[in-house]
């Protein structure tokens, strides 16, 4: 994959309040929508759904659903795949699969709490990142605003008592990895390349891969009809894989690629922790998970964190400090 550019004046340029707010608007949304898959996936795949199957529909989906605003740009600009092409491969294998492989890989060999943990290292590790590439230390508000995050994200996820896997810690560094990638390629987005664009052309993409991946037996393939229970009611098998395809995966990634250009993707990766709070909410919600108190208390301090890091975006005046990433993501 090509380097980031070292900058973006056509992101920089723009960041009004007005502005600012929608790409925040549209960042939880993304949240809230990727937070609603794994409660209504779970049940599927304790049913004996496999996840190949779970995650070819997934994407394959999503993807046709997003594939207009794809075919437009194509129709509209002369050598759209020509000049995308790797961007758009790129975002389909690592973001879009490489993330979801990775993350259930490691969560079958560790708890999912410490995967998810894990994962949601993406935010500090960007900030990191950023760091040694310019060589400028981050300011007290983001590395402030990074701690309490963190803390937060600790007693939201609960790792007490889990037990330490090297592979599984790999796979889960991975998938935090993937998350960094997505959101350093939704960052270029722009009128050149639409949001939407791109996340149709990464789904139909990482569609593609995972059905060879089934079709040569790498992937295991099974999708029985089943039934599953959602918030004590039995539904059919197709219920709670269309709301996943349909709504959660194609909401998440069509309104995350569109947020991430306009706040930024150090902000954008903030606020992505916000899906883990949402989680527990479905999880309550459709699975009877009550969460204990001390995750409410995580989940105040993830807030507070975001609102620290945005503060520091906000408070930037030139369009180089705005761009606080070098204009360069979750299952």
């Amino acid at each position: 994959m090509a380097a980031p550019s070292a900058s973006l004046p056509r992101i920089a340029a723009a960041p009004t309040h007005r502005v600012s707010t929608s790409g925040l608007v549209l960042a939880v949304a993304s949240a809230l929508a990727f937070s609603s898959s794994g409660p209504f996936i779970k049940p599927l795949l304790e049913a004996g759904w496999s996840l190949g199957a779970a995650l070819l529909v997934r994407m394959g989906v999503a993807g046709l659903i997003l594939s207009p605003a794809l075919f437009l740009a194509i129709r509209r600009q002369r050598g759209f795949l020509r000049r995308h092409a790797m961007i758009i491969l790129g975002f389909g294998l690592i973001p879009v699969l490489g993330c979801q492989l990775f993350f259930f890989s490691a969560m079958q060999r560790m708890p999912v709490a410490v995967a998810l943990l894990i994962q949601y290292l993406a935010p500090v590790m960007l900030v990191a990142f950023v760091w040694m590439r310019t060589r400028r230390a981050p300011s007290s508000l983001v590395l402030w605003g990074s701690a309490v995050a963190i803390v937060g994200l600790v007693l939201v996820v609960d790792i007490s008592g889990a037990s330490f896997d090297l592979l599984g810690t790999l796979f889960a560094l991975a998938a935090a990895v993937c998350v960094c990638v997505y959101f350093v390629i939704s960052e270029r987005a722009g009128a050149d390349l639409p949001p939407l664009a791109l996340a149709a052309g990464g789904l139909l993409t990482g569609a593609i891969f995972m059905a060879v991946l089934c079709l040569t037996g790498i992937m295991p393939f099974e999708a029985p009809a089943v039934s599953v229970v959602l918030a004590g009611i039995e539904v059919p098998w197709f219920v709670p894989l269309l709301w996943v395809a349909g709504v959660a995966t194609t909401v998440g990634y069509a309104f995350g690629v569109m947020a991430v250009p306009r706040i930024g993707s150090r902000v954008a990766s903030f606020v992505g922790l916000s899906e883990v709070l949402f989680a527990l909410g479905f999880a309550w919600l459709f699975l009877a998970e009550v969460p204990a108190p001390i995750q409410f208390a995580g989940g105040a301090l993830i807030l507070v964190g975001v609102v620290l890091v945005r503060a520091d975006a906000q408070s930037s005046s030139t369009p180089r400090e705005r761009a606080s990433l070098p204009s360069v993501p979750a299952p």
